[in-house]
C-alpha cells in the first residue's frame, strides 16, 4: 500500500513540521479507505546519498554504466538502451 510507506528523503525534508505537513497533504488526497502513515528517519538528509552509493556498488547496476565515450557516440538513446 504507497500510501501507508511514505519515507521522507533529502535534505529538502529537514524543515521542521514536515513530517506532519505530508502526512495532513496526503491525508486529504488520499481515499477516505486508505491508511497514511509517513516515515522520517532521522537520517533522511543522506539517505538519498547513501542508497545511491549502495545502488552504484551492485555488480548488476554495472551493466548500466554509461561512459562519456557511448554517451558521446549514440547520444540520450544509450540511456534507453542500456537501462531499459
Amino acid at each position: 500500500d504507497l500510501y501507508g510507506n511514505v519515507v521522507l528523503s533529502g535534505g529538502s525534508t529537514m524543515f521542521p513540521g514536515i513530517a506532519d505537513r505530508m502526512s495532513k497533504e496526503i491525508t486529504s488526497l488520499a481515499p477516505s479507505s486508505m491508511k497514511v502513515k509517513v516515515i522520517a528517519p532521522p537520517e533522511r538528509k543522506y539517505s538519498v546519498w547513501i542508497g545511491g552509493s549502495i545502488l552504484a556498488s551492485l555488480s548488476t547496476f554495472q551493466q548500466m554504466w554509461i561512459s562519456k565515450g557511448e554517451y558521446d557516440e549514440t547520444g540520450p538513446g544509450i540511456v534507453h538502451m542500456k537501462c531499459f
